[in-house]
């Protein structure tokens, strides 16, 4: 399977995935009749986005009839949180608590913002003690 990001994926093929996920599985026609509701596409065009993004490791099919019925291969939690891992190599050296100083600095967060963000760090803490 592809170790590609979402940050890696051109426009087309990321709108394709996100319909996927939503849907759980898709054909070519329900993505394609997705995609249609914003923007003009040929079938052979989202045909081609998906065998690209079978290709590269994104999705898988089987056959129902005559039709091909994709799934994705990867959550899109498993898919952003690569994603996450790479923002933070690439702008932070891989050190998560300096992006988390940074957030918190540049950030006008709430009050349940922070609550939040304080049940977060305690749940860690007890996974750590476990």
């Amino acid at each position: 399977m592809s170790k590609k990001s979402l940050d890696d994926l051109g426009e087309l093929q990321r709108a394709v995935i996100e319909i996927v996920w939503d849907l759980d599985q898709a054909s070519v026609h329900q993505v394609r009749e997705q995609l249609t509701r914003t923007r003009k596409l040929a079938y052979t065009t989202v045909l081609t986005t998906m065998q690209k993004l079978e290709k590269a490791g994104w999705l898988r099919h089987r056959t129902e009839g005559k039709s091909y019925v994709y799934e994705p291969t990867r959550t899109r939690e498993e898919a952003g949180a690569r994603s996450v891992r790479g923002f933070v190599d690439r702008m932070f050296g891989g050190d998560a608590v300096l992006m988390f100083q940074h957030l918190m600095r540049e950030s006008k967060l709430t009050d349940s913002e922070l609550a939040e963000l304080r049940k977060l760090i305690n749940q860690k803490r007890k996974e750590g003690k476990k």
